[in-house]
């Protein structure tokens, strides 16, 4: 399989990844914001995304952080009406 080396295919890709970490992870997502905890929860969950999203993703485009943000617009963002210490 060829890596993707357009930055819109390398943000759908990201998204992708968060979507999936979100729908099978959603409790541990909400205890994760409630108690301001989240990302070590995920830890091995995102560090597996990570990797899948490096290895489809052609290397000069892994400094956009569009995996990052991906995890932030879909994981936290997406929960701004659980209670949270951070808002």
């Amino acid at each position: 399989m060829p890596l993707i080396e357009t930055e819109e295919a390398a943000r759908r890709l990201a998204r992708a990844i968060a979507s999936d970490l979100s729908l099978y992870n959603e409790d541990k997502i909400v205890q994760g914001v409630k108690e301001d905890i989240l990302f070590d929860l995920l830890v091995e969950e995102i560090e597996e995304g990570r990797a899948l999203y490096k290895s489809r993703v052609a290397p000069q485009l892994h400094s956009k952080n569009y995996y990052d943000r991906a995890l932030i617009d879909i994981l936290v963002k997406s929960k701004g009406h659980v209670p949270s210490p951070l808002w």
